[in-house]
């Protein structure tokens, strides 16, 4: 090593997103009911990040308010004044439908209030895809970025879903520019049994793959956790792929696995775990209260990538 490199510290795994993100065009943000401290203040910073361009939608008083309160500057962005969070939850949506904004930002309002506009058959975001979220998780000692999907949305989703969740991930993963996934479909054990269905399930995503209903990525399953991210695990097993042991999509067996596994990284491991939801017409940025910055902001950068990668490319809602 030089003594130039060794004196430059190497980016963060979300170091890299965000200035990638920072070298495209701010996505127009709808922000929906951004009315406490945490929510209000990872809008603007991720504005002044040149990240995103935030509208916000909620009661423009209480957000005045807020930002008031916390010195928090609002720096000319536009407001649009709805009475609740309900009111704002609908506004936001129907500003997507309006071609207003390229994302959606969940502000300080439940997942369920936000989710139930967007999924609305009539007047919201659906398209011919299940929605779906995805972890973007940044696992310290593990050299790549790890993606974690579904462990938010789809509680205990068949065969079909799992197709869409699967491409939904895969689609991200490609479209920010990480290159061909190489993607896990996990189970409990690495061989296909009766009693174990999501290993039915995993050995049928992986033939779909070979069919061309799953495109974008390598995909073997099933997988035991250990086999799909430990090469000397999977060598014990003999198991033989370009996935094993490599893996960086982790496709879960359903939402219980999934946030298990998501938290167990969070907490024990120390990592910091993005996510946004796909599927939609816009991508989504689902924000926790608990989230750090660091991870808020890696959460709208990788959202803004996926938009302006798509923008460029004119890829329609699917």
């Amino acid at each position: 090593m030089s003594e130039a490199s060794a004196m430059t510290p190497e980016l963060s795994k979300y170091d890299r997103l965000i200035a990638a993100a920072q070298d495209e065009t701010p996505a127009v943000t709808i922000v929906a009911h951004p009315c406490d401290e945490t929510s209000l203040r990872g809008a603007l910073e991720a504005a002044e990040l040149g990240l995103i361009a935030p509208v916000l939608v909620g009661p423009q008083a209480k957000i005045r308010t807020v930002a008031a309160e916390h010195g928090l500057d609002l720096g000319g962005r536009e407001i649009v004044d709805v009475p609740h969070s309900h009111a704002a939850a609908a506004k936001a949506v129907a500003l997507i439908r309006e071609g207003r904004g390229e994302l959606l930002m969940k502000g300080s309002l439940h997942t369920d209030e936000l989710m139930k506009e967007v999924a609305a058959s009539a007047t919201g975001l659906r398209t011919d895809r299940r929605i779906s979220h995805v972890f973007i998780m940044d696992v310290p000692g593990h050299a790549e970025t790890l993606f974690i999907t579904d462990a938010a949305i789809n509680i205990f989703p068949d065969l079909e879903a799992k197709r869409d969740i699967v491409q939904n991930a895969i689609d991200l993963w490609v479209t920010i520019g990480l290159g061909e996934p190489r993607v896990a479909i996990l189970s409990a054990v690495e061989t296909v049994t009766t009693k174990i269905p999501s290993t039915i399930e995993a050995a049928a995503l992986c033939k779909m793959a070979d069919r061309g209903q799953i495109t974008g990525g390598l995909l073997d399953g099933p997988l035991a956790f250990d086999n799909a991210i430990d090469p000397e695990a999977a060598r014990i097993k003999g198991i033989v792929s370009p996935v094993a042991g490599r893996a960086q999509i982790l496709v879960v067996p359903d939402l219980e696995a999934g946030n298990m596994l998501a938290k167990n990284l969070t907490f024990l491991s120390h990592a910091d775990a993005a996510g946004i939801v796909l599927g939609a017409r816009v991508p989504i940025v689902l924000t926790s209260r608990a989230d750090s910055v660091r991870t808020r902001l890696a959460s709208c950068a990788v959202a803004s990538l996926y938009a302006a990668r798509r923008r460029a490319a004119q890829v329609p809602a699917v």
